[in-house]
């Protein structure tokens, strides 16, 4: 069983079931406390040698993101085989993974 199916299997089980809209505000506020770890732990990037992020924080974040791939039905690793693929052609064409026109 893949992660997106245990997120699926466990929100199904507990009666977690949402709104895609829900979840996208959920994952929205999910990654901004992986933020405010990495701005306060950093000292507001002052000092970024300092980093950290919670491993719980980031696994809340993960859980979300699953959870609202799954109730806009899709699939997560098949998203992210795609997003690998246009960043590779990315890298081929131009040999920068950013999207066109961002700063360097």
């Amino acid at each position: 069983m893949d992660a997106q199916d245990r997120v699926a299997a466990f929100v199904d089980e507990h009666d977690m079931d949402a709104d895609p809209a829900y979840r996208i505000l959920d994952l929205t506020a999910e990654i901004g406390e992986v933020a405010a770890d990495a701005a306060k732990s950093s000292d507001y990037g002052a000092a970024p040698e300092n980093l950290a992020v919670s491993e719980d924080e980031l696994g809340d974040a993960l859980f979300s993101l699953l959870a609202t791939a799954d109730a806009l039905d899709i699939d997560a690793g098949a998203a992210l085989e795609t997003s690998l693929a246009k960043y590779e052609r990315r890298l081929n064409e131009s040999g920068d993974a950013g999207s066109p026109g961002s700063p360097e």
